[in-house]
């Protein structure tokens, strides 16, 4: 698992959300940009993160940032969990995981012993020229508007 850290470049990529509209990062050039990603939708973990964040979007947005959730879900299961929670902002149904190799967060994972390969919890900061300015890796799924304000 070879993960973007503060200062490098994010590779351009175009993946489509929950909608079939094609995202990508070039879209958001100008733009202070959270990316986060999480293992799978409507997961009670990945709830509250998401949850989270919507309940916080004005304060994220005041403090000029957009916002694009990313797992490797069919654009239908992210639609569903979109609308179960009016969350605001775009989710992408990244199921070639073009965006998480991308990213980097691909890799092992434990779980009650036993080992797996999975999305890791992971949220990048990544400024108006497409460079990560921070990298969060123990997110907290209930407080995590708050680690990003910080």
């Amino acid at each position: 698992m070879n993960t973007l850290k503060q200062g490098d470049v994010v590779p351009n990529f175009s993946v489509k959300d929950e909608s079939g509209n094609v995202v990508s990062l070039s879209d958001y050039r100008g733009k202070k940009l959270i990316v986060f990603f999480y293992p799978k939708a409507s997961t009670p973990g990945c709830t509250a993160e998401a949850c989270n964040l919507r309940d916080n979007y004005k304060e994220l947005q005041e403090a000029g940032y957009e916002l694009l959730g990313v797992s490797a879900d069919s654009e239908k299961r992210q639609s569903n969990f979109k609308n179960k929670y009016e969350f605001p902002f775009p989710l992408l149904a990244d199921e070639d995981k073009t965006v998480i190799n991308a990213f980097g967060v691909w890799g092992l994972k434990k779980f009650m012993g036993r080992e797996y390969d999975g999305i890791h919890r992971k949220t990048f900061l990544i400024n108006e020229d497409g460079i990560v300015e921070r990298v969060i890796d123990k997110v907290k799924t209930k407080d995590h508007a708050a680690q990003i304000l910080e």
